[in-house]
Parts: C-alpha cells; sequence; structure tokens
C-alpha cells in the first residue's frame, strides 16, 4: 500500500535547534518523538545555504544554479524560478494518482502583473526592489504552485520580511491587500498588507491550513493516497510568537520560534493520529538551510543554533547547509534509527519514486534514492561472484552552494570549497588570498566536521580529484 507523504520545512532552523540534535534551550517534544520513532539523520543537507534554491531542489531533485538564479533568493514578487515544463515531486505524484496540497511558504515565484496591466517579471526578474503598490491583487496568479503539480495551496509569496502581507488561496489573495503594513517589524520590508494580518498568527492559520487538507481528503474517501508539502514562516524573523508560545524556550524569541514550529508538526501529528493515517504516512521533517548565528537583536542567549558546525545561514560551510532532518513512518522505518550516509534534500523526489516504484524523470538529474537507508537496508555493491561488498554510497558527490554562489563539492570525508571565506554571512565572505596562501579550503569532515584545518596545500591529489569531479557535474 502507497503510503501518504508529508513533507515540512521549517524557515532558517539550524543543525542545533532541536532537542534531538544536542539542543537544550528549545522544547522541540514533536522532532524528538520522531527521532525516537522513526530516523534521525545525521548528514543531510539542503542543496543551498538559502532559501528558494534550497526549496527548488527540494521540489525538483535538481539543483536550483541550473537555472538563472544563480545566488541569493526571490524577493517577494520575483518570478517562478521552476520551468513550466518541469516536474516537480508534486505533478510525479499526481501523475501517480496522489491528492496533492501546498500548505505555508512558496518563495519561488508567480506570475504577478501591475495594475497597468504589464508583468513585473519585465521590470525585474527576481523581484526585490518591487513594494507591490502597483501590483494588481485581483489578477489570477499563475507559475505557482498550482501550475507546478499542487491542486490546493494556501500559503504566503515568500519570507515573513516581504510584501505582499497576505494569504493567498489557489490562484489569488484571500484577502486583497489595501493598506501598508503597520506596524514594521523587525527588518520587514514596504509593502501593503490585509485587514486580516497578523504576523504572529501566520504559522497558526499554516497549522489550520494542514490539518483542513488532511481532513477533507479522509472525508473525501475516494481512495487516494496524498502528498502535503508544508513550509513554516518560524523560525524566520521577525520572530513574533503567537501569545501561547511565547517564553516557551530559554533562546529568546527566536527560540519560541523554533518551538512555534514544533508545536505546528504536533499539529499535523495528532490530526494523522485523530484520521488513523499515521502508521501508513511518510512524515519527513527538515529546515530549508542553516540559521543565524544569532538573534535579530544579536544575542545567541548561549543556543548554538547550527550546533558545533562552522558557519551560519548562507555560508558555504556546514552551519550554512548540513540540516536536522527525521522521518516517520510506523509501517515502513524502524524506530529510533539513525542515518549517517550524506544525503541532501535534492534527493527526496528519487526517494519519493522509489517507495511508489515510480521511474524517476530523467529532468530530476541530480536526486538519488535513499529509500533503502529510510527502511534501514542499506545498500549493498556486489562483485562478479556475487559476494557481498562494502555498503554502496547513495552519492559519489554532493554538490553545495553558497548565499553569493561559491560552490563546494563533497566526495566521502573530504569537502572541497572552491574559493576563499564563507560566501554567505560570516566574515570573512571572500578574500583574495596572498601568494603563499591557498586558493581554495579542502576539510576532511571525518576527522575535522568543524572545518578548522584547510588541507587544500597538503592534499592537491584530492584537490584536484574533486575539482574535476565538480566540472564533471557542473558540465552535466
Amino acid at each position: 500500500m502507497r503510503p501518504n507523504i508529508i513533507i515540512v520545512t521549517a524557515d532558517d532552523m539550524g543543525y542545533g535547534d532541536p532537542g534531538c540534535y544536542g539542543g537544550s534551550r528549545v522544547p522541540t517534544p514533536n522532532i524528538d518523538r520522531i527521532a525516537a520513532e522513526g530516523m534521525r539523520f545525521t548528514d543531510m543537507h539542503a542543496s543551498a545555504a538559502v532559501c528558494t534554491p534550497s526549496r527548488y531542489s527540494m521540489l525538483t531533485g535538481r539543483y536550483c544554479w541550473r537555472t538563472w538564479l544563480r545566488s541569493f533568493v526571490l524577493g517577494g514578487f520575483g518570478a517562478p524560478v521552476i520551468e513550466p515544463e518541469r516536474p516537480t515531486l508534486a505533478s510525479f505524484l499526481a501523475g501517480h494518482g496522489y491528492h496533492t496540497g501546498a500548505v505555508g511558504k512558496w518563495h519561488l515565484g508567480l506570475d504577478w502583473v501591475t495594475t497597468a496591466g504589464r508583468p513585473v517579471a519585465e521590470i525585474e526578474r527576481d523581484g526585490w526592489s518591487i513594494d507591490g503598490f502597483e501590483v494588481d491583487y485581483e489578477a489570477e496568479l499563475s507559475g505557482g504552485p498550482l501550475d507546478r503539480g499542487f491542486e490546493h495551496w494556501f500559503g504566503i509569496a515568500g519570507s515573513l520580511d516581504m510584501p505582499p502581507y497576505c494569504f493567498i488561496e489557489n490562484r489569488k489573495p484571500a484577502q486583497v491587500p489595501k493598506r501598508e503594513k503597520h506596524p514594521y517589524e523587525a527588518q520587514q520590508r514596504r509593502g501593503l498588507m490585509t485587514d486580516d494580518w497578523a504576523d504572529d498568527k501566520v504559522d497558526v492559520r499554516f497549522a489550520q491550513a494542514a490539518r483542513q487538507f488532511m481532513s477533507d481528503h479522509v472525508h473525501a474517501a475516494d481512495g487516494r493516497p496524498f502528498f502535503l508539502y508544508v513550509a513554516t514562516s518560524a523560525p524566520h524573523r521577525p520572530c513574533l510568537p503567537p501569545e501561547f508560545m511565547r517564553g516557551r524556550s530559554s533562546a529568546g524569541l527566536r527560540g519560541d520560534m523554533v518551538a512555534v514550529y514544533d508545536w505546528v508538526i504536533g499539529e499535523i501529528i495528532e490530526e494523522l493520529e485523530l484520521n488513523r493515517l499515521l502508521d501508513n504516512t511518510l512524515l519527513i521533517v527538515t529546515s530549508d538551510h542553516g540559521a543565524r548565528a544569532t538573534n535579530f537583536n544579536g544575542k545567541d542567549y548561549a543556543h548554538n543554533a547550527n550546533g558545533d558546525l562552522r558557519g551560519q545561514k548562507g555560508d558555504i560551510y556546514e552551519g550554512g547547509h548540513r540540516v536536522p532532518c527525521v522521518a516517520l513512518w510506523p509501517d515502513g522505518v524502524p524506530a529510533g534509527s539513525v542515518c549517517d550516509e550524506p544525503l541532501g534534500h535534492v534527493d527526496l523526489f528519487a526517494t519519493c519514486a522509489e517507495l511508489i516504484d515510480g521511474e524517476l524523470p530523467a529532468a530530476a538529474e541530480d536526486s538519488r534514492s535513499f529509500a533503502a537507508q529510510l527502511r534501514g537496508e542499506g545498500r549493498e555493491s556486489r562483485d562478479h561472484r556475487g559476494q557481498a561488498d562494502a555498503p554502496r554510497p547513495v552519492h559519489d558527490a554532493l554538490i553545495h552552494h553558497s548565499m553569493d554562489g561559491m560552490f563546494a563539492v563533497r566526495s566521502g570525508p573530504w569537502k572541497l570549497i572552491l574559493g576563499t571565506g564563507s560566501g554567505g554571512n560570516s566574515e570573512p565572505r571572500r578574500y583574495t588570498p596572498l601568494p603563499d596562501q591557498p586558493a581554495g579550503q579542502l576539510y576532511n569532515l571525518e576527522d575535522d566536521h568543524r572545518e578548522t584545518l584547510n588541507l587544500y596545500h597538503l592534499r592537491p591529489d584530492v584537490v584536484a580529484e574533486l575539482e574535476a569531479l565538480l566540472a564533471r557535474y557542473r558540465g552535466a
């Protein structure tokens, strides 16, 4: 029997935030429960250290640097980055009989138009300088979830610090934004809001919408499995938890927002249990990339949001792209299991395809299945005598990408960074090396997961091998 599939991603939750990854200042009982009753991944990676490219890979099985967006992210009025003809995980599963729904932050672009009828993409493709005061909110939206395989969507266009400040249902705002945002919270950009908008209630609305989707699915009684993609705004800035979650953590407002994300997970689990869907549902809980090193007020509250990893959101270092990930599927995933295999969100497409015995589209060229690992079976290659060899890794290489477009390639224990600095938010971001300084960075993560000892000069053989491997991927 094919499982229901739910993928839930946080916005900016770090590797060290949940309790099951060593966090002690933020209560995450639901994430911890999934780790105890399912599988915890210790080496899972977002394909990029910022939002839009990470989400692109999650839904397409393809690295976003293969598109026109090769650095940074979209604004709230950015154009669609998923190509119209490209299969997505949602369209693939819909084609195999799944009921598909999306709830929450999209941040992959929409085809907005101005009140004069001009496509916003003609003014600015990434949408960053558009405040939305001249956008026609009555016009039907295209290029979003409903044109990329989802049958229903309730959510927001971008992050919680981006206009427009309104909920969108399917192809139109649920309510038209008509007045300027007030008040502007930390780092929010100028734009319009609706009368019903409340920053601290956004994820509450998402939890309600996710539960409603599952409830509607059960009452439809058409026998189809479902795929639900949930993308919260938490714990991204401006960090405004609802009143019932304030003070839940001892890590400031951002810590409370991580707790909000965990609460949303609890709401989803409760709805699954209520409708007796839990046993045959694969629930994957993760984050789109790493966390900021500090709260918006500059404090860290003695909480290491990225654990002991180097770097933060935006960086090419592990803190930028290694993310927490847990999976629950009582009928399919061994309880209390741990997977140490280097994997990526880009692999979700191939994994789901294998789980439902579907043929992976060639367009999802960067995705590799970890279905065997998920089931606790592992993988083996065999020699010509049929004897079991060492377990075969899922990837010969994982490609990482920073906020400003810096590349890294991971193969086995080795990680090569093609450049100096973080490529993101940590200083130094980039610098020109002196003649006696290495032009890149090489780390052995098996011995040095904190990336403290640069071996670039000492292992030119590994550098050359990984450079060739990365060139092959980029040329594919």
